[in-house]
Formats: structure tokens, C-alpha cells, sequence
């Protein structure tokens, strides 16, 4: 199992951007695949998690991103995306991607593999 992100970068308060999560060894009908952040002196965080039963998705999205974000699968690619839209200081973290166990939309929890993270800065 490995899973390696891509996308985070430097951006300022207001704007977008999407990250990528390549993972291989499953399948999202195996593990659900959750992202994480950590920001610095605060608590990881579940940002937000996706995973599939019978060609239909699950998708979980904490409060503080819920309507701004969207996350995604590109089976073709083995490729999990989240797309964060209006984004604001607070987002600022290193955003990792792991496998997760969910529960519908209701929560989501990191399993035991993850990837090495991506750094998200948003400036005011």
C-alpha cells in the first residue's frame, strides 16, 4: 500500500487549490481513502473522506470545509483529488492522505498507511 501527495503550495485567502493523493495496492471498495491536516500547535484533522460500495461513492467533509471542497476519484489514474475552494488562513497545514475508515458521512478516521504530506500555506 502507498499513497503520495501532490498540489499544496503557497496561495492567498481566497483562492483554490487541488490536491492529489496516487495511490496504489487497493482499491477504494478495500479502504476508504481520508484527508488529514495538521496545522502547527493544533490537532490532526479529518478534511475530508472518500470510499466506494457497488460503483457508488461515500463522501465525508468536515464543517469547517463543507461547501468549498470536493473530493474525487480518477479510476483511471489510481488518483484521489480534493479540490478546496475559497480557501482561508486556517487552511493552512500539511495536508496528508491516508487510508480511513468511514462511516457514510458521518466521520471518517485514519487507518495505518500513509502518505509523506504536502505543505498548504494561505496568506491574508
Amino acid at each position: 500500500v502507498q499513497l503520495v501527495e501532490s498540489g499544496g503550495g503557497l496561495v492567498q485567502a481566497g483562492g483554490s487549490l487541488r490536491l492529489s493523493c496516487a495511490f496504489s495496492g487497493f482499491t477504494l471498495d478495500d479502504h476508504a481513502i481520508g484527508w488529514f491536516r495538521r496545522a502547527p500547535g493544533k490537532a490532526l484533522m479529518g478534511v475530508s473522506c472518500i470510499s466506494s460500495h457497488d460503483s457508488a461513492y461515500n463522501t465525508y467533509y468536515a464543517d469547517s470545509v463543507k461547501g468549498r471542497s470536493i473530493i474525487s476519484e480518477d479510476k483511471s489514474e489510481d488518483t484521489v483529488y480534493l479540490e478546496m475552494s475559497n480557501l482561508k488562513p486556517d487552511d493552512t497545514a500539511v495536508y496528508y492522505c491516508a487510508t480511513a475508515s468511514q462511516f457514510g458521512d458521518k466521520y471518517c478516521e485514519p487507518l495505518d498507511s500513509w502518505g509523506p504530506g504536502t505543505q498548504v500555506t494561505v496568506s491574508s
